[in-house]
């Protein structure tokens, strides 16, 4: 049977890419290819522009509470198509069914705030700015936006965007990951289902050419973007040479600090799905652990091994899985896998303790996939390798810290700032982490400090290059100009 090949969607059609090759899409857990996706064009991407700079002007007159009713059958249909779409999340991406249901949640939440859009974009009115004037400020729409979306989170991150942008009153272009692409095509065909206007939002499959053709296009005002961090400074210089906005959301390497007092059997059982769910592959990951006294480091570390040795590893839609809390999946490519070993490989040669080896391991029936088992380091130094770099991977390491002071220290030192927990049962520690520890997401007593939809996601330093972070109401500042309105009127003669 021949294989699919996915279509772009421009201009409220779906169409025939024009394109310089294809890739194929593949089930990481077992190697089946799921379809190929085309490698767009320049060219191609310019008529998606060109289709969302059309559709403007009218979408733009659209009245809110218009635009938002499309948001608001959108998440009609999307509870409808939960489980399906999760599962779809599961089959291309590799996370747990566990995972890829609570992906769904957050991606509707996202939409659910957008259809407040209304509410959100309201300006100010100041009477009696001076004697007989009254100020005003519009926030107001500026015309197309883009974003490249990353293959961990092919349904939510979209959606940290997506329904801001086009419920304010732009239009907007999306590319979707070429390694996780199913999902956004079957949500952005929800939208043409329910009748968006043709040309409010498109979509063009594709790589790194379709990402600089959308930064370099006049029409776009600005772009969004979730990768790695040497990614992410390369948009944000484009998009700053070009007068772009522009929000491009880098790497992490988030930290978990257990104090003396926290109770550790909890604070691990909550770890373990930070550091291993979604196979580590998030960006709000646990990735080190710093223990503070040797007590604690000895505590964290025996427990910590044996809770990653009871960890399932597992093709995530085999049904003999089906009840288990927690599921380790593959990583995305053998690509990654490679990588990850190479860490592996690193760390013992940096002298770090190799306490749980994940190579090796193989799934019967699924023997294609990528999978590696939960890694657990100890005697980790700050500054190793291991320590410094984003893994992306079910490896966590451990780190000893004689102090809250070098504790904080730690993760101070690295580029990254995209979130840090601490464990603990005091007020004073829990205050002093969440105002001394530079990174922009914390948590106390939580293992991944990511936001509700309500509230901004965005890190600091080298893991947020942008003035203004993702979702909630934070984000109109970006979709939206804040237009200033002086007037005055006298009276009639």
């Amino acid at each position: 049977m021949q294989r699919e090949t996915l279509q772009n969607y421009i201009a409220g059609r779906w169409v025939e890419a024009e394109r310089s090759g294809v890739l194929p899409v593949e089930n990481p857990s077992t190697g089946a290819i799921l379809a190929d996706v085309p490698l767009s064009t320049a060219a191609e991407a310019g008529r998606a522009v060109a289709a969302a700079e059309a559709a403007y002007p009218g979408w733009s007159r659209t009245p809110g509470s218009r635009r938002a009713e499309y948001l608001f059958r959108l998440v009609e249909r999307l509870r409808v198509e939960e489980e399906a779409l999760a599962r779809l999340i599961t089959e291309e991406n590799g996370k747990s069914l566990p995972d890829a249901r609570a992906e769904m949640k957050r991606l509707i939440e996202n939409c659910e705030v957008a259809c407040g859009m209304p509410v959100l974009q309201q300006g100010d009115k100041l009477m009696g700015a001076a004697e007989g004037i009254d100020g005003e400020v519009l926030r107001v729409p500026l015309g197309v936006f883009a974003m490249a979306g990353p293959f961990n989170f092919p349904g939510m991150v979209p959606f940290w965007f997506l329904p801001y942008a086009i419920g304010a009153g732009n239009t907007f272009v999306v590319k979707p990951s070429e390694q996780t692409p199913l999902t956004l095509r079957r949500i952005v065909g929800l939208f043409h289902e329910l009748g968006l206007p043709p040309g409010v939002l498109n979509l063009v499959n594709g790589d790194r050419a379709v990402v600089e053709a959308l930064i370099d296009h006049p029409a776009v005002k600005g772009f969004s973007l979730v990768g790695s961090s040497r990614t992410a400074r390369i948009v944000a210089e484009k998009c700053a040479r070009a007068g772009k906005r522009f929000q491009a959301m880098g790497g992490a390497k988030n930290h978990l600090v257990v104090m003396p007092d926290a109770r550790v059997d909890e604070a691990v059982r909550n770890m373990i799905s930070s550091c291993f769910g979604c196979a580590g592959q998030r960006c709000m990951a646990a990735s080190a652990i710093v223990a503070v006294g040797p007590d604690t480091y000895r505590q964290v570390c025996e427990q910590l091994v044996a809770a990653a040795r009871r960890v399932v590893v597992a093709d995530p839609l085999d049904p003999r899985v089906a009840a288990e809390p927690m599921v380790l999946g593959p990583v995305i490519s053998e690509r990654a896998r490679a990588f990850i070993h190479e860490m592996i490989e690193t760390g013992v040669r940096e002298g770090a303790e190799l306490l749980v080896d994940g190579r090796g391991v193989t799934v019967p029936g699924a023997e294609r996939g990528h999978f590696i088992g939960p890694t657990v380091f100890a005697g980790v130094k700050p500054g190793m390798a291991v320590h410094r770099t984003e893994i992306f991977g079910p490896v966590v390491v451990v780190l000893p810290a004689a102090s809250f002071e070098e504790a904080v220290g730690i993760i101070n030192g690295l580029e990254y700032g995209n979130g840090a927990s601490i464990y603990t049962q005091s007020g004073y520690w829990a205050r002093r982490f969440k105002l001394e520890v530079d990174c922009g997401m914390i948590g106390v007593n939580v293992g991944i400090p990511a936001p509700v939809a309500h509230l901004p996601f965005g890190g600091m330093k080298a893991s947020l290059f942008s003035d203004i972070k993702a979702q909630g109401r934070a984000v109109i500042s970006f979709f939206t100009e804040a237009k200033v309105i002086t007037e005055r009127y006298w009276p009639e003669a």
